[in-house]
Formats: structure tokens, sequence, C-alpha cells
């Protein structure tokens, strides 16, 4: 590692053996079980970094174990937003390649599953998804972006919006209209495109919290082989479904929030409000037991979700409940932030993200530099993977009977 800035092969060396343990883990995984590392992996990520950047005696004893002297843990210090950024960033991958997968093994050509999952499953290919476009975004199904069948191959052209991570992806699966006479969810088919193939611009969209996760992507003239479509031509709004499913229920992020819970607990006991931790603040206490119950209760409605999903006769359709998971769970998910942000007070106010040759040291307590970032960030999850508003239409109609 030199000074320009965090190398993320000697980070993860750094981390520790967990990271290690996680990285092994994603090389052996399974379709099954690759989700389950990658998340691990950000995990980790984070506890190690928590660890380092800790305030008391224990924590940097923890860092000095881990083998990093103090100029790294000075500079992990400055990059702690870029840290975070990083496990972010694991999420999203966890996110979008389980549902890609979860629809090749559902409805793919034996030779997709041939060519695709194995590869998934060792982590060589890095999907993302072109779902959303500029004026069809809850209302997927206006989708405008074109397929037209020639011969042995489909020609591409449109865009689509609001992609993460396009810049580093080998591949994106596409909702694109192949029959523009038919009704506007018949006429939508479901494409896999490599993003080497010409024709494809990808375009950054900076986000309010300074980040680059999510782009624009324009598709002109693309040559897609005609073996790239999955399943039938014209169902892919049935595969969409299918596959939104089993995002949302993704989306829920359990894990995620149980350790953010365990994280707010210690910054409340470190920070002191009237004289004595704001952990002891009655109030503050009860905001978070508010939160801690209904994330028991999205645990047990998730593991409930899993449990009658082996039993469902129709596993090609989604399941309804993985939308109340989804509302649930992102608005548990953005409660937490704020809380984050009670926590850090104005501390989070003056966090810029670290420039190349920046030395200063960090405005206020290390651990707040990424809460900003974090809370601002955290807004789009009641958008993504169908808004909440969407949620509770599908809930009303699906499961209530409304």
């Amino acid at each position: 590692m030199d000074d320009a800035g965090l190398n993320l092969d000697a980070l993860m060396s750094a981390m520790g053996r967990d990271a290690q343990r996680g990285a092994e883990a994603l090389r052996l995984a399974t379709a099954e079980t690759r989700t389950v590392a990658i998340a691990g992996m950000a995990r980790a990520i984070r506890s190690q970094t928590q660890r380092i950047l800790g305030a008391n005696a224990e924590d940097q004893a923890a860092g000095r174990a881990a083998g990093l002297s103090a100029a790294m843990q000075d500079r992990l210090t400055l990059d702690a937003g870029r840290l975070e950024g990083i496990a972010r960033s694991l999420d999203e991958v966890a996110a979008i390649a389980d549902p890609v997968g979860a629809v090749i093994a559902q409805f793919g050509s034996e030779e997709q599953k041939h060519r695709f999952l194995p590869r998934a499953a060792n982590a060589d290919d890095f999907w993302c998804q072109g779902f959303s476009e500029p004026g069809s975004g809850s209302d997927l199904a206006s989708l405008r972006t074109r397929a037209e069948r020639r011969g042995g191959k489909y020609i591409v052209n449109g865009q689509k919006i609001w992609t993460t991570l396009a810049q580093y992806a080998d591949w994106i699966f596409c909702l694109v209209r192949t029959d523009p006479a038919a009704k506007k969810q018949e006429g939508i088919s479901f494409i896999l495109i490599d993003m080497k193939t010409p024709g494809i611009t990808v375009r950054p969209i900076v986000t309010i919290d300074g980040g680059r996760e999510v782009n624009e992507v324009f598709f002109d003239d693309v040559e897609v082989p005609a073996e790239n479509l999955v399943g039938q031509e014209n169902k892919g709004w049935d595969y969409a479904k299918f596959l939104l499913g089993n995002e949302r229920t993704g989306i829920a992020r359990v894990g995620a929030s149980k350790a953010k819970v365990a994280r707010i607990k210690q910054l409340a006991a470190m920070e002191r409000s009237d004289d004595r931790p704001l952990i002891e603040d009655p109030g503050f206490r009860e905001k978070l037991a508010a939160v801690e119950v209904e994330l028991k209760a999205l645990e047990m409605a998730q593991l409930r979700v899993v449990s009658d999903e082996r039993k469902r006769e129709n596993k090609g359709r989604p399941n309804p409940a993985s939308s109340i998971l989804k509302l649930s769970g992102s608005m548990i998910q953005q409660r937490l932030t704020e809380l984050v942000m009670e926590v850090v007070g104005p501390y989070m106010m003056p966090y810029q993200p670290p420039e190349e040759g920046q030395n200063e040291s960090a405005f206020g307590p290390d651990y707040a530099a990424a809460a900003g970032p974090a809370y601002f960030n955290t807004r789009k999850v009641s958008i993504y993977g169908g808004s909440n508003e969407i949620q509770r239409n599908i809930i009303a109609k699906a499961i209530l009977g409304l």
C-alpha cells in the first residue's frame, strides 16, 4: 500500500482473519451460500474497522494485535468513510448477485446455467441490474429500451439509470422491450448483456454523500447474441417479479441491522449527555428499544418466509410477503442511521471525503466520519427494489385482498 490510497488486497490482509476467512468462503461458495459469504466479508470489514478506530485502550490494543502500525491506523482513520463505502459496496454485490442467479437457475436454459452459475458462485463475474429508466422507476413496465431481433442477435438501444456499480460490472441483466405493440407488461424480455460489448457507455452519477456507486448506462446499437435471452421472449415481466421478490427478502438485511444496533449501543456508552453516558438517557433508550423490538419482529417474519418458501408449490412466482420484509427492513435501516446521527451530533457535519495527499487529522471522534454519508446513502433503501409506496399497494392487494 502506498500513500495514494487504500489497496483492497492489502486492506483485506490487514483486517485480520475474519475477512480472510470471508474471502476464502467466497471462493469456495456454492450458488446458495455465495451471498452469505459476501455479506460476511462486509460485516468483517465493519467489525475490524470499528475496533481499530475505537477510542478506548482495548480497541487500540486490538488494532495493534491485527498487526497495524500507528501510521496505518492513522490512515484508516482518515479513510473511515471509504472503508464504510467498501462494506456498503459488498452489501450491494450480495444484493445484486443473488437474484440474477436465482432467475437463471429457475428460468434459464441448461446452457445458461452451465455458463453463468458456476462463474457467479466463484465471483468470477460481477453483475449489475438494468431495470430503472428515466421516467420508468416505480412504473417499471413503461420502460422504453428496445431490443430488436435480427437473425441470431438482438440490437439493443436505450438507457438505464441508477445502475449500481455498473462501472465495475462484467455483465448486466436487463429488461428490454421486444414487442412494442403488446400490452406494456407483456412485451418485455429478460436479457443478459456483456458490459464489454461495443456501444455501451457508463456515466457515473455523484450522489448526495459524494459517492459514485450509481450510474447511467447507454446502449447504442448494442449487439447481443439471441442465446442470451432468459426464458421466453416477452415473458420478462414474470421473471422480473420473481427476481424482485427475492431481492426484497434480501433488502430486509436483518443481520446488518443487528450489527448496527450493537454498534449504536457501544457508541452511546462512550458519548455523554447531561454529564452521563447517552445510553443512560431515557428518551434515547426508548427510541433504541423500539427499533430493537421491530427488528426482532422482522427477524421472525423473515424466518417464516424462508421456511414457507420450501413448501410453496409455485416457486416461479414471487412471494408477496417479501414486500413486508422490504418495507419494514428499509424503515428500520433508516431509523438506525438516524440514531447514529443522534449519537455523533454535530461531528457529522464537517465530514469531507479524503483527497489524495491529504494528511490532516479527522475532526471529532473517528467513528463520526462515516455517519453523515451513511445517513444520506440509506435514504435510497425505501426507493430501490420497488418503492415503499409500491410495497404497500402489493401488501394491500395480494395479502389483505383490498
